[in-house]
């Protein structure tokens, strides 16, 4: 797929489906996927039978993934942006589209 211009640790909003505008800050990134969860965003409800490990058993929320072009980085003022890839110092770095800003990830 290329290099990940999302990755783990990463603020981003979601552009579209439910949780659309919700922002959060991405706990796993899936490159082979293509897709990142983010925590807090798109929380699917697991009904779980008691085992022993959870003798309980009952309603489980767990956060699925979602596909990368769902979501995008988060400026410092908060509005979304494209990510390109630049060098500087002879480095590949990641560059905010927006602001030009460097994301340090």
């Amino acid at each position: 797929m290329g290099a990940a211009k999302i990755k783990k640790g990463d603020k981003v909003v979601v552009l579209s489906g439910k949780d659309k505008g919700k922002t959060g800050t991405v706990t796993q990134s899936m490159p082979k996927d293509g897709k990142v969860i983010v925590g807090g965003v798109n929380v699917a409800t697991r009904h779980r039978k008691p085992t022993q490990a959870n003798p309980q058993g009952g309603l489980e929320k767990v956060e699925a993934p979602l596909h990368v072009s769902k979501v995008a980085h988060v400026t410092a003022d908060g509005k979304p942006t494209r990510v390109r890839f630049d060098t500087q110092d002879g480095k590949k770095v990641r560059v905010a589209v927006k602001t030009g800003e460097k994301i340090d990830g």
